[in-house]
């Protein structure tokens, strides 16, 4: 077969394709996606701060603890010792490493046993006077200082803060007449006061709570009648022979602590008087 040689020849020419910077790899994503990840566990962090309370915080950061619990309170420390220095004045007693330099006694300390401070001690003593007076005005001891017509005007109760004892008055029997003026039921109940107060020396604090008065009033006098009857029960006090140097402050909560659910509630009318702990 012969060749046409006037057919020209068909050349092929194939360029090379350059541009694009080549391939660049992934690190930059994957810097990038730990970044992101970051930030959501940062805001996230932040708001469970703020959607939480105190417990919620403590139980959650002993919950991702990765340590094994040797006691059973928690006190916001890694180790067995709650968060305590191991050189701290109770620890040491406590371990059996010896008495520490504030209290080397040969037979408590020095040997390694837990002693209880003189503070603890008082503490219970002081303790132990206050439900005293909240015996004598509750008749749990079987014998009470005041008669039942005056016992169902108190209420007690224990807090941190000391004993509260509550002063309130009932549709039948009021505290205070329409004039402002003490009745004789609260004069007989500040008689009451200044009796138990003798069996302690724990100062005295004194609160004045009303009941709400209607909205349609023009102007709201729950802060001034709280803060007049507060400082009136004080001088009943005075009057009955408490010294003066027994009260440590008089308080007006106006109506913004009521005890009943409806605030316009007479039982809401009351006097506290708080034997505040010194210990």
């Amino acid at each position: 077969m012969s060749v046409d040689s006037n057919v020209a020849p068909v050349i092929i020419k194939r360029k090379k394709v350059s541009g694009g910077g080549g391939h660049h790899g992934g690190a930059w994503k994957v810097a990038y996606a730990d970044f992101v990840t970051a930030m959501m566990a940062f805001f996230l962090l932040m708001w469970l701060l703020n959607a939480t309370t105190e417990k919620q915080r403590k139980g959650l950061a002993d919950f991702f603890n990765p340590t094994v619990a040797i006691s059973r309170i928690s006190g916001g420390g890694e180790d067995s010792l709650n968060g305590n220095s191991l050189m701290s004045e109770m620890v040491m007693p406590r371990v059996g490493t010896g008495a520490t330099s504030l209290r080397p006694t040969e037979s408590d300390a020095a040997r390694g046993n837990f002693t209880q401070g003189e503070s603890d001690r008082e503490s219970e003593a002081e303790s132990a006077k206050l439900q005293e007076v909240e015996d004598m005005l509750t008749a749990r001891s079987g014998e009470s200082m005041i008669d039942d017509g005056l016992m169902r005007h108190i209420v007690t109760r224990v807090t941190d803060e000391g004993l509260v004892v509550e002063l309130f008055e009932t549709d039948n029997s009021r505290l205070f007449d329409d004039a402002g003026r003490a009745t004789p039921l609260l004069e007989s109940l500040a008689g009451v006061i200044e009796r138990v107060s003798a069996i302690v020396s724990n100062p005295l604090a004194i609160e004045g709570h009303v009941s709400a008065y209607p909205l349609v009033l023009a102007r709201d006098p729950s802060w001034d009648v709280s803060a007049a009857r507060a400082d009136m029960f004080r001088e009943l006090l005075r009057a009955e022979g408490l010294k003066n140097t027994r009260i440590s402050r008089v308080t007006a909560h106006a109506d913004r602590e009521p005890s009943q659910d409806n605030p316009m509630d007479r039982r809401n009318n009351r006097i506290e008087v708080i034997f505040l702990r010194q210990h």
